[in-house]
């Protein structure tokens, strides 16, 4: 502490009512940001009240789309504390994805210290109703002022916060998916395994003729042979099959998820096989047909777990768990989120206090 300014806003906001929070809807006080210049480095760290940029209309984040992002929550213990979960994984991310888009990476300390400061200083957005928490986004926008296609010289870094509420209000229920056979998500030397935003305009249009069709997410296959399956909405995938867990292996075109690494990770530990390798959307509906398929789920940082009970693929449908939720799902979610909330001991090391 010490090298970051900060300026307390004059007119605080009122908070929205914690039963109807939403998702992204309301956004807290107070501001990280932090500016880039060439020559000079990232400079002026600050936390300042929350509002708009003065962007000219050539900065090239509008023309050319050089930004990355990230997500990550801020939870609400039982006892009242507030803490982060794996808040480096996303920062080494971030820089990751930073590296991809030609974008200067960002101190770790120094970015640890911005986001642990501005959950202080916002500590009262942190919700405590029930499943709810402050949902952060930190990211980075090319500024300079050029109609020209490089890097750009300049960038702001910026971390705001939004607190949201629970992502099933009405409970944990499976959702059906639709199989995308003509748009695609991501080509291998691609962005696919970066957060960059275009990655997500990318997938807007079926993810809204999917909705029109009464589906909640796609399921998105390999732009060369439009065979492997890669991702399902904006979260990794699982399926269990015949007491193995598989998830498609990073081959350069998925987001390597930090909530996907910590299930690899719990399910290792509780002695489950799992595999992480291509699987064919054939190969997932031959299981499907003789009973070996027993159980589907994405992961994310919004929905932590979203279990899957039903696929369609043309004229092809799985119905997994009877359209219910999985026993594994369940008890994923339950765990991931008990470490997350502090209302189970971590034994991993993987959250943060704040305060």
């Amino acid at each position: 502490m010490g090298r970051i300014q900060i300026v307390k806003t004059e007119n605080p906001k009122p908070k929205p009512d914690q039963k109807n929070l939403g998702f992204g809807r309301y956004f807290s006080d107070h501001m990280f940001v932090l500016n880039y210049d060439k020559g000079q480095g990232w400079h002026d760290p600050r936390i300042v009240p929350y509002g708009p940029f003065e962007l000219e209309p050539a900065a090239m984040v509008f023309h050319y789309a050089q930004e990355v992002f990230e997500g990550m929550k801020a939870y609400r213990r039982a006892d009242g504390g507030i803490q982060l979960f794996r808040p480096i994984e996303n920062i080494r991310r971030m820089n990751f994805s930073c590296e991809r888009l030609s974008i200067p990476q960002i101190d770790e300390e120094l970015f640890m210290e911005g986001l642990i400061e501005l959950v202080k200083l916002d500590q009262d957005w942190v919700p405590s109703e029930p499943d709810t928490s402050l949902y952060i986004r930190p990211f980075v926008i090319a500024t300079e002022p050029h109609v020209g296609v490089h890097a750009s010289s300049s960038y702001i870094f910026c971390i705001i916060a939004c607190p949201v509420g629970a992502y099933y209000p009405e409970g944990l229920n499976p959702v059906k998916i639709y199989v995308e056979s003509r748009d695609v998500r991501a080509v291998r030397g691609g962005t696919g395994h970066v957060k960059a935003g275009g990655n997500y305009a990318a997938t807007l249009r079926a993810g809204e003729e999917a909705s029109k069709l009464g589906f909640s997410q796609v399921l998105w296959l390999d732009a060369i042979h439009r065979r492997y399956i890669e991702e399902v909405g904006s979260m990794n995938v699982f399926f269990k099959i015949q007491g193995e867990v598989v998830t498609p292996a990073l081959t350069g075109s998925i987001l390597p998820g930090i909530t996907r690494a910590s299930c690899l990770h719990i399910l290792k530990d509780w002695g489950i096989p799992v595999s992480e390798r291509p699987i064919a959307i054939d190969e997932l509906f031959g299981a499907a047909e003789d009973g070996r398929l027993e159980e589907a789920f994405g992961s994310g940082t919004a929905a932590v777990i979203s279990p899957i009970g039903k696929i369609v693929y043309g004229d092809k449908t799985a119905i997994l768990s009877g359209g219910n939720i999985g026993p594994l799902s369940a008890k994923l979610y339950d765990y991931l989120t008990g470490i997350q909330w502090g209302r189970i001991e971590d034994p991993y090391g993987w959250t943060v206090r704040v305060v």
